[in-house]
């Protein structure tokens, strides 16, 4: 398998830990708001934001080609993109969190991606 880029594992590791930090923040505010409704609700909630990505990319004559259309966007219209990915993947954090919550088991942790072993930044070759 191929080695993960540096500047792509430095964008992910950055992304994973704005969305902890986005997280709890948002946890403050709303608290678990997400699930107030169950799990019907909570499914509606990811296909919603999943809508809103599939409706900005389909305004373009890309064909669904969302890297295609993330790199011809302007400036305001790809920041409305990368907002509903960005909630799309913390909405989808907060329910495999709680799948595995309410099953009482731990999430498989790859040791080579663990911020509590090493430097999250830390590329190993």
């Amino acid at each position: 398998m191929a080695k993960m880029l540096r500047r792509q594992r430095e964008a992910i590791c950055s992304l994973a830990l704005n969305d902890v930090t986005g997280l709890e923040k948002a946890q403050e505010t709303y608290g678990d708001s997400w699930k107030q409704r169950g799990g019907v609700g909570a499914f509606m909630m990811l296909a919603r934001k999943w809508d809103r990505i599939e409706n900005q990319v389909s305004k373009s004559n890309i064909n669904f080609d969302i890297l295609k259309v993330a790199e011809n966007e302007v400036a305001d219209n790809l920041e409305d993109l990368l907002d509903d990915i960005r909630d799309l993947r913390r909405y989808l954090l907060l329910v495999e969190a709680e799948a595995y919550l309410v099953n009482d088991i731990a999430p498989r942790v790859d040791p080579i991606w663990s911020i509590e072993t090493s430097n999250a930044f830390e590329v190993h070759d």
